[in-house]
């Protein structure tokens, strides 16, 4: 198993150093456009490999897209990163064009390549990669639903003072500060919902501090995120490199799944080697309903700002 890694930076090396850990993938490549840094952050992460115990080759390049060739997963994470008091969607005129021509470029040597989506804003930029390569859309898949539903399990855990392994959750909706659903009324601990221990105002709270857990995190480091992303990248590598027909929220084309079209929204998928094997419709609440065709909107509305 072949995975490259496009852009170098804190995100694009987590995601390199979390899926060599693993050990699943024979070998990862590092793409950055500045010159020397993918070979460096891959040197300084291969004299990790006989400390940490993996065998995964890591390289890095300049740019040079036919060294990731024959790639089995490409992931897409280069554009420029959050500032603090800045949305995703004010990314969109920059990192649009660089998504654009890193998926054309990896889609040139790897025709056959499944695509994983990191690039802010996430669901736009995922929707930009259906339009321009053509690939089939099981094979494009918006990472941000695993990484929300990461950081809302970490805020159950937070309120129930539980450890974060009794805990279950998912958000679904489009991956921003008000696109975010999460879906309190499924959330459980070993099973019993969590309202048996916390109250509704408290489970109000914790939805809250999830769906603006990553501009709380850019607020507090001046810049985005990393650790939890490059995770989040990995379980859906690792779901499709061992085919383990996992379920991860992630965003994904809708053909009238959620009564939704033409639009990449995170909904709970089936990961297996073939990239999205299935899309799972859950029944919802009226409320979850109306809140999960507000994000729709809101992600529509910043689809219509690009130029495809």
């Amino acid at each position: 198993m072949k995975i490259t890694v496009v852009g170098a930076g804190a995100v694009g090396a987590s995601c390199a150093e979390y899926i060599a850990i693993k050990n699943f993938a024979s070998e990862v490549v590092l793409v950055d456009i500045k010159e020397g840094y993918a070979e460096g952050k891959a040197m300084d992460l291969m004299q990790t490999a006989s400390l940490n115990g993996f065998d995964t080759k890591i390289t890095g390049t300049t740019g040079d897209y036919a060294k990731t060739a024959g790639s089995d997963v490409v992931v897409i994470t280069s554009g420029i990163p959050r500032k603090p008091g800045m949305t995703r969607e004010e990314l969109i005129g920059i990192n649009a064009g660089i998504v654009k021509s890193v998926a054309s470029s990896l889609i040139e040597h790897s025709p056959n390549t499944i695509v994983i989506v990191v690039s802010n804003p996430m669901d736009t930029m995922t929707y930009l990669v259906h339009k321009t390569t053509g690939l089939p859309k099981n094979r494009i898949i918006g990472m941000g639903g695993a990484l929300d539903s990461a950081r809302f399990k970490y805020r159950l855990a937070e309120a129930l003072e539980a450890p974060i392994s009794d805990v279950d959750g998912m958000v679904i909706g489009g991956h921003s500060d008000t696109g975010m659903v999460p879906i309190t009324r499924l959330a459980t601990r070993n099973s019993v919902p969590v309202s048996k221990f916390i109250s509704e105002e408290r489970l109000s709270q914790v939805a809250e501090d999830t769906k603006v857990g990553g501009a709380t995190l850019t607020k507090l480091l001046g810049t985005s995120a990393w650790y939890a992303p490059g995770a989040a990248v990995s379980a859906l590598a690792q779901a499709i490199a061992c085919d383990q027909k996992k379920m991860f929220p992630c965003s994904a084309l809708l053909e009238g799944e959620y009564g939704l079209k033409d639009i990449c929204i995170g909904v709970p998928v089936i990961l297996g080697a073939n990239g999205i094997e299935k899309i799972v419709e859950i029944e919802l609440s009226e409320a979850e309903k109306a809140k999960m065709k507000e994000s729709a909107q809101g992600v529509s509305a910043t689809n219509s700002l690009l130029e495809v």
